[in-house]
């Protein structure tokens, strides 16, 4: 029996690689994006990619075994209720080492953030992605409306840090009756000095470890949706939640290491947030459009791993005496999936540069009173993103599927890849921050809103600037018959029919997006392509 085989030179070669330093196309994706700002996010990722792929791979690697998922601990040995989250030490070291490097603060570099947030995403879920994106919405939103002491500290800890330590944020907006239905929501927030209280229940509370959340409620006897922050305990020193418990935690098929919970407000004390009438409003155009632009990035991470790992197992793996990477469907299959990882890249790479463009960032409904063409550009953006989310998120299981193909069955061996690990967070990345079929309905809505200053067609041209006319006018052609359409709430066979066009344009229009933001780097001298 030959028991002499040995995966230890594929193994040596995966976990010896520096994912910054050994990826031309992201350096150049990088270097073209980022512009005058390539030379610091450069230098900034070169620091970051050997912890990254290094001790921080292996953190969360421990961390994701069965016996180390979170569990809540609902009461101490005195009989008082403590609802406190217990997680394994590998994820608070990693959350502590990560969010130590102050990402979000102002002496943070935009393009230095991005770079060092792509590299570490390339580790999946880990505990750690949720809480990044969740804590950079709640700063953009105190950015724009901190104006009380009690805010403006909840920003500072959590963008400068208090002390060395940096606050973590989370989203709790989803109840169960109307899930990605916020204006349906029935929490009520009851006025308390110069404060609120919040009753009510909420149904997917991830990052329930976080030190502060932005939620959602009902201000008492009104029709409409208030914005809130508040803190998880009654003081920084105190272990005592602040009014609200910790029901008990999802049993979720992806993003495991990473606490979702059902909790019950009973008078959580809270902050204002901006207008009490525009909470829907500036929930959806401000966190949860940061959250959107980082699940494209995340999915881009996602894929440019996988498809790294699968092109050094092809190259390792012999079957029918060569390696399985010299074989032509192998290699075909590989080009696929590396052109996908690559044009999700440059095409989260443009969106944020193009965010960055906009004089006020991103903000609650759509813009007016401006010039048209800043107003153009900032409908543009807010498109982009949800059309980002929902294509790459797909996009992103289906690399990570076709990748684990390559594997054989060790693609589907929890202990021998990190792929089906991040397969799952995937599939899990399509439904956080609004489904499909949410965002879907929301973009045909904003371009029927939108069509008085911004045609459709318009829209499309603008958006594929630089791409063959053959591309160009069927998308603008199909654009503008589905904004003809009505709504998308009528259930009639014409409705359905439109629906699904409407998806397929949608996927169609994004990847043609993609291609050209590809297509503008490798355009430019010197430009060379990755290993086929």
């Amino acid at each position: 029996m030959n028991d002499t085989y040995s995966f230890g030179a594929f193994v040596d070669q995966r976990d010896g690689l520096d994912w910054y330093a050994d990826d031309s196309v992201l350096q150049q994706v990088l270097r073209h994006y980022a512009g005058d700002d390539w030379e610091s996010a450069d230098r900034a990722a070169r620091r970051i990619s050997p912890l990254v792929a290094g001790p921080w791979r292996r953190l969360a690697e421990e961390a994701a075994r069965p016996e180390m998922r979170p569990r809540v601990l609902h009461y101490d040995g005195f009989g008082e209720r403590i609802d406190r989250l217990e997680r394994p030490m590998q994820i608070e070291k990693l959350e502590n080492e990560v969010f130590s490097l102050g990402l979000f603060s102002k002496t943070t570099p935009p393009w230095s953030r991005l770079i060092q947030l792509l590299l570490i995403y390339e580790n999946g879920e880990a505990c750690i992605a949720c809480p990044l994106v969740c804590t950079e919405g709640l700063i953009a939103l105190l950015e724009r409306f901190a104006d009380r002491p009690e805010t403006h500290a909840i920003l500072s800890h959590c963008r400068d840090g208090h002390d060395g330590h940096f606050a973590i944020g989370a989203q709790y907006l989803s109840e169960i009756q109307g899930g990605s239905d916020v204006p349906a929501n029935v929490a009520e927030a009851v006025p308390d000095g110069d404060g609120w209280r919040i009753f009510g229940q909420k149904f997917f509370c991830s990052a329930t470890h976080a030190d502060y959340a932005v939620i959602t409620a009902r201000p008492r006897g009104s029709d409409t949706i208030g914005l809130f922050v508040m803190q998880s305990y009654e003081n920084q020193s105190s272990k005592r939640r602040n009014g609200f418990t910790i029901d008990r935690l999802k049993w979720k098929m992806g993003t495991v290491e990473l606490p979702t919970a059902e909790i019950t407000l009973n008078g959580a004390r809270a902050w204002q947030v901006g207008p009490i009438d525009r909470g829907v409003a500036n929930v959806t155009g401000i966190v949860l459009t940061t959250s959107r632009l980082t699940v494209g990035l995340s999915s881009a991470a996602n894929m440019i791993r996988a498809v790294r790992e699968a092109r050094l197992y092809a190259d390792f793996r012999t079957a029918f005496g060569q390696p399985i990477g010299h074989y032509p469907l192998v290699i075909g299959q590989l080009q696929t999936l590396a052109r996908r990882a690559h044009e999700t890249l440059a095409g989260a790479f443009k969106i944020y540069r193009d965010s960055l463009s906009l004089p006020d960032g991103f903000r609650g409904g759509l813009a007016s009173g401006e010039p048209e063409n800043l107003r153009r550009r900032a409908f543009r953006v807010r498109e982009l993103v949800m059309l980002q989310k929902l294509v790459a998120s797909l996009d992103s299981t289906d690399v990570l599927r076709g990748a684990m193909s390559i594997f054989g069955g060790h693609g589907i061996m929890e202990d021998f890849s990190a792929l089906p690990r991040l397969f799952r967070d995937s599939a899990i990345n399509e439904l956080w921050e609004g489904p499909r079929n949410v965002l879907l309905t929301q973009i045909h809505r904003d371009l029927q809103r939108a069509a008085h200053f911004y045609p459709a067609a318009a829209f499309v041209q603008d958006l594929l600037a630089g791409a063959p006319s053959t591309v160009i006018d069927p998308l603008a052609k199909e654009a503008a018959t589905l904004v003809a359409h009505p709504s998308l709430l009528t259930p009639d066979d014409a409705t359905v029919a439109i629906a699904g066009r409407l998806e397929q344009w949608a996927h169609v229009l994004m990847h043609a997006y993609q291609a050209q933001a590809l297509r503008e780097v490798e355009t430019k001298k010197g430009f060379q392509t990755a290993k086929p």
